[in-house]
């Protein structure tokens, strides 16, 4: 599938969650949005987490990089694929009320939805808008922090969303992302299932072709914060007719990774 028809199959099954046709995660513990490959991917828990509301969880994230991402009182930041604004409104916790915190996803769903909870919250420093990771509606240089949960791995041109990220964030800058990579090389059979995409997995990139692209970008200070395996559920490797031998050549985890833009560019 092109990318184009991609983003599509991304954008028409996340607005089906955002409509609650479909409930909890892609990538959460819960039930998942890839419901129909019985497949479901492994999230961390955000329940006690300050600045969490329940309204905007929707499961859909493989780590909780506000956890690792330095934010501070005062910082303007930007959530990439924010969903319904579970990750914006913890990053708007840490920014206080002197920093501001806006979300960026391009299902119109989603993002009616984290209007719709911003307005029951109260929120002035906290907006949403609609637009494509690969072309974002930014100008250069308007960021300090950049997070992003479980998204890239959807987006069919990495290498493009992380220039994106590098021309918004200010010199000093830095991300934090939690994503999904494999090691090693899936089978063509998962490669060609686009559900499989949308649940994560065949768009995700190996581990050192992810950090490759990163250096490649320009960032520097990288850090590995936290890698934990997924293991394919019993229904997938049996669909995809697996065995044993198959899943030892390939891998599947989450990370929550962070880097930085030296302040001299």
């Amino acid at each position: 599938m092109d990318p184009k028809n991609m983003k599509l199959v991304v954008q028409e099954k996340y607005g089906n969650i955002a409509r609650g046709s479909l409930l909890n995660s892609c990538c959460g513990s819960g039930s998942s949005c890839c419901d129909s490959l019985e497949y479901s991917m492994i999230g961390d828990e955000y329940s006690g987490i300050e600045g969490h509301i329940n309204d905007a969880d929707m499961g859909l994230g493989c780590g909780i990089p506000t956890q690792f991402a330095a934010i501070k009182p005062g910082d303007r930041l930007l959530d990439l694929g924010s969903g319904a604004g579970n990750d914006c409104f913890v990053a708007r916790h840490l920014t206080g009320d002197t920093g501001h915190v806006t979300g960026l996803d391009f299902t119109k769903e989603m993002v009616e939805k984290a209007r719709l909870n911003t307005q029951k919250l109260g929120f002035t420093n906290v907006d949403f808008i609609l637009g494509d990771i690969e072309a974002m509606p930014f100008e250069d240089l308007q960021f300090d922090v950049v997070l992003s949960n479980c998204v890239l791995n959807l987006v069919p041109d990495k290498a493009k969303a992380f220039s994106e990220i590098w021309r918004t964030l200010k010199p000093g800058g830095h991300f934090c992302i939690s994503d999904v990579v494999i090691s090693g090389h899936l089978p063509d059979e998962l490669l060609k299932d686009a559900m499989l995409y949308v649940g994560c997995v065949t768009g995700a990139l190996e581990l050192e072709h992810y950090l490759q692209l990163i250096e490649d970008t320009g960032f520097t200070s990288l850090i590995l914060h936290k890698k934990k395996a997924i293991d394919l559920p019993a229904s997938i490797v049996q669909k995809y007719n697996l065995n044993s031998n198959t899943t030892n050549d390939f891998g599947v985890y989450s990370i929550t990774i962070s880097a930085y833009k030296s302040r001299y560019e």
